[in-house]
Formats: structure tokens, sequence, C-alpha cells
């Protein structure tokens, strides 16, 4: 049994929450100068390279790429041979997160749902766990802005719609978000499960790297045509017309019931954020 103390799994929190604020991974990098060369609008082409430079100031200057520095979403892989010592762990996350948005100058964005006051620390964090073999901690953490989350949909399809209903679907609520999430997005969708197991796949799916894609053959060959389509529609670069909507569609999958066929559409803006510790 291997023994993790509360306070590395905070220490580890408060550093990921401003890290992820501030360095936006090379993969989505990568993708976007990859497309500002594939770009055809001019105007595209210049907002491509204005958002590359917006993550240069952010490193240089030690700022958020965004001023919604997101709601801390995480998901934990706990393995079975560790044992937490000192506070329970989603008390240890929360601390992370009060720590890290405090002391990285990050804009505290969590109110209560009804009389909308502030809960000052950007606290409480949304955490989803999972209990694994070995003897590590996983932490993947995502800051979700909500420009690209009130996007989101969620829709029980019938099976007999199929996949033609599922990519029409997730191709509809692209068109219908236009500029809101700030384009070019990346896209997750959930296919599967019941409501909020569809609802945690889609939002697991923003997590992997943009360019790998589902590991499934036919997910994957869906991804690319759905992606496609989306590029089609002239959205472009920050919604002023172009090619380059998405950077990418990334799908999860989960058995569901024979009477069911639940989607989940979760977009994440072009400032993809995530980074992952293993402790």
């Amino acid at each position: 049994m291997r023994i993790i103390k509360s306070s590395q799994i905070t220490e580890v929190v408060k550093e990921l929450c401003i890290k992820a604020n501030i360095y936006l991974g090379e993969d989505v990098k990568q993708s976007i100068k990859e497309y500002e060369t594939k770009e055809k609008s001019e105007l595209g082409k210049n907002i491509l390279n204005i958002l590359m430079k917006n993550c240069e100031i952010a490193e240089e200057k030690q700022m958020p790429i965004c001023q919604d520095t997101g709601m801390a979403v995480f998901f934990v892989q706990i393995g079975q041979e560790v044992q937490i010592q000192g506070e329970n762990i989603t008390d240890a996350i929360n601390e992370g997160v009060r720590q890290g948005y405090t002391d990285g100058y990050l804009r505290k964005s969590v109110v209560t749902p009804i009389d909308r006051k502030n809960t000052k620390d950007n606290t409480p964090a949304i955490i989803h766990y999972d209990i694994v073999s070995g003897d590590k901690i996983i932490i993947e953490f995502a800051p979700k802005g909500f420009g690209s989350e009130n996007m989101s949909k969620l829709k029980m399809l019938k099976p007999s719609d199929g996949v033609d209903g599922i990519k029409k679907f997730i191709v509809e609520t692209v068109k219908e978000a236009g500029p809101n999430p700030c384009p070019p997005i990346v896209v997750g969708v959930g296919i599967g499960g019941t409501v909020e197991k569809c609802a945690q796949i889609a939002k697991k799916a923003l997590l992997r790297d943009v360019g790998i894609h589902n590991n499934d053959k036919v997910v994957k060959e869906l991804e690319t045509e759905i992606l496609k389509e989306i590029n089609n529609l002239g959205i472009g670069p920050q919604g002023l017309g172009g090619n380059t909507t998405a950077l990418a569609v990334n799908i999860e999958t989960f058995p569901t019931h024979i009477a069911g066929l639940p989607v989940v559409v979760n977009i994440n803006c072009h400032a993809s954020r995530h980074k992952k510790v293993i402790i």
C-alpha cells in the first residue's frame, strides 16, 4: 500500500490550475498553425495568427490565455493500492483550486445557481472519480469556460435515427452555436450510456489531445467525417468566415439501453485547456 499525503495532492492541483490557464497545450498550438496554412480566408488566417500571438504573450507575461479561467473540472483515477493520508481527496482538490485561483490571480467565476452569489474562490470543483488498479493517482484538469459550455446540447435520439441522426445533431449544434464558443472549436461528443454518463464522456472526450482519434475504426471514421462537415459550414475563426471552424471532433462511446441513443455535444473554445499529472 502506497501512502500519498493530501497536502501533495493540493499542491499538484494548485499548479495545474495556474499552468493550464497560462500554457496552451502543444497539440492545440500545432493544430492552429497547421490550419493557418490551409485556411482559405485571409481574415481567417489573420485571426489564427492573432490567436497564436495571444498564446505567446500569455506565456511571456505569465497571464491567463483568456479572462474566463473557467470552472475547474477534474477526472481523477485513484489506484486501489493508494492510501490518502490527511484530508479526504475531495477537500484536498478543492483546497488546491482555492489556492491556485487565488495565488495565480485567476478570475473566480463560480456562483450559487439561484441567488448568483460568488463563492469567491472558484470552488467547488467538478470532480469525476474512477478507481483503477495500481498505486498511483492520475489527475486530469480542464478549466471550462462557459462561452463554449453554454453551447452544449443533449438529445435523446431514437435507435432508428442511427448514425445519420447522430451526425445531423452534432453538425446542427455547431451551426447553431456559430461564433459564440470562440471558434476554431474542439467538439467533444458522448454517445450512449444514460443521460449523466453520456454528458460525462462528452466532457472526457475534450481531454483527448487534438489529432488523436478514437481507437475504434468506425468511430474514428465518424470523427473525420463530421469534422469535414463542420469545417464546410463556413463559420470560420471567431465566426468571421472561413474553413477552420473546428480543430477536432472527439467522440467517446458507452453501451446503452436497447431503447435509447443518447448523444451529448460539449464544445471547447480554441483555448482547449487541459493538463494531466501522475502522482
